[in-house]
C-alpha cells in the first residue's frame, strides 16, 4: 500500500500552492501551517535545494470525530499535503494517504473515519 496520492503541476510554484490551498477547501479542509522547507533548511544549515513545502490540512469535521475515537490522533494530524518543485520544473503534489497512517493506531472507530478522508484528498488530487 502506497502512503501517499501524488500528481504533477506545471507552472509557477506560488501559483500551484494556491491551486492547492483552494481545491482543499474546496473539499473541507483549510491549511493551518505551512512549511517552508527549502527555506528552513537553507537558514538552519545552508542546504539548497528545489521549493519544498508542507501544507497541513485539516479537515474540522472529520478532526473532531476522530478525537472522539482516539484522543492521541493529534500525534498524526493534520494530513499534510507535499509539494516539491522537480528538477524539470514540474511541481509533484503529493497528499498522505490516512488509511495508510491509521493502519499504526489499533483503533477500528477510525477506519470510517479515514476512509472517508481519503476519499477526499484523493478526488482533491486527482481533480488538480
Amino acid at each position: 500500500m502506497s502512503y501517499h496520492f501524488t500528481t504533477t503541476l506545471s507552472g509557477d510554484f506560488d501559483a500551484a500552492i494556491e491551486k492547492v490551498t483552494a481545491a482543499l477547501q474546496e473539499k473541507g479542509f483549510g491549511v493551518m501551517t505551512t512549511i517552508n522547507v527549502q527555506g528552513a533548511l537553507k537558514e538552519k544549515i545552508g542546504a539548497d535545494i528545489n521549493p519544498y513545502f508542507i501544507l497541513g490540512a485539516c479537515n474540522p469535521h472529520f478532526a473532531y470525530k476522530a478525537l472522539q475515537q482516539e484522543n492521541k490522533i493529534g500525534t498524526m494530524l493534520p494530513c499534510n499535503v507535499l509539494l516539491q518543485q522537480l528538477d524539470n520544473g514540474d511541481i509533484e503534489v503529493s497528499a498522505v494517504d490516512p488509511m495508510a497512517s491509521m493502519q499504526a493506531i489499533e483503533n477500528p472507530g477510525l477506519a470510517g473515519i479515514a476512509t472517508e478522508v481519503q476519499a477526499l484528498l484523493k478526488e482533491m488530487i486527482e481533480q488538480l
